[in-house]
């Protein structure tokens, strides 16, 4: 038999599940899109517990509402969660696919375009390319990145409340024209290399004009390949440079969708 005091203990215990539940889903769509949490690596499992202990440090810092999710307000309410969690983790995927672009444009350049391998999270990609994705996430945990991540989660639940404030369509707007910076931001990571490997097959050009008889084949090939991995361990500090560029730049876009700027 349920005495009152009972159920005044379930119905309190509801309320605080169901104001538990909102910070939740926002952080859980964030970490199921944000890149480096986001990877296989991170499994389901960990990613719960993980969405978990964030809600648990984020709770007390924040006044919830009491809306009903069940109801048809808290239905759309849900879905402008995981909308603002998706989008804060799609604006720095677009610099992690920058990142991708470049390394195709760097491997096709060399000659290596062929030399894929198969990563489970981003598919069939050259092997420079997921040596630069690797670089890039060693870049993002060496900035800092996990931890302005989460600066910005909790700002976001003061500057968005929840049952408050629903994502507008400039915001959509917003994230569609950043999306350019894929291959903005791919170009001017591969452009140095690109025009440096352009002159190396310039002068092969030369080479072979002036002697015929001389395979381009058996001779232009690997000199590109040897010219292009001389060129990209030269050039890795402002490789490197332009990856934090890139980075910075997504929190910056983040903070404008936020209004933080």
């Amino acid at each position: 038999m349920i005495t009152p005091a009972s159920s005044l203990l379930v119905a309190d215990i509801v309320d605080r599940f169901v104001f538990f539940l909102w910070p939740m889903i926002r952080i859980s769509a964030l970490l199921m899109i944000a890149p480096v949490l986001s990877i296989n690596a991170v499994t389901v499992r960990i990613r719960v517990v993980l969405a978990f202990a964030l809600t648990w440090l984020i709770y007390p810092l924040v006044e919830w509402p009491a809306l009903d999710p069940t109801t048809p307000a808290g239905l759309l309410e849900v879905f402008n969660q995981v909308a603002i969690g998706a989008l804060m983790g799609l604006m720095l995927q677009v610099a992690m696919a920058a990142v991708v672009v470049g390394g195709h444009a760097i491997a096709a350049s060399m000659g290596l375009a062929m030399a894929n391998m198969m990563d489970p999270n981003l598919g069939n990609v050259p092997v420079i390319a997921q040596f630069l994705v690797i670089l890039a996430s060693l870049i993002f945990l060496g900035l800092g990145g996990h931890a302005l991540l989460l600066q910005l989660l909790l700002e976001s639940f003061h500057l968005l409340p929840i049952g408050q404030s629903l994502l507008s369509l400039d915001a959509m707007g917003h994230l569609i024209a950043w999306s350019s910076m894929m291959f903005v931001g791919g170009v001017l990571l591969a452009l140095p290399i690109l025009v440096i490997l352009l002159t190396v097959n310039i002068g092969l050009g030369v080479v072979t004009r002036a002697a015929p008889t001389l395979n381009i084949f058996a001779v232009g090939f690997p000199a590109m390949i040897l010219a292009g991995f001389l060129i990209l361990y030269a050039g890795m500090n402002s490789i490197a440079a332009r990856m934090q560029w890139l980075w910075m730049s997504a929190f910056e876009q983040i903070r404008m969708i936020l209004g933080l700027q």
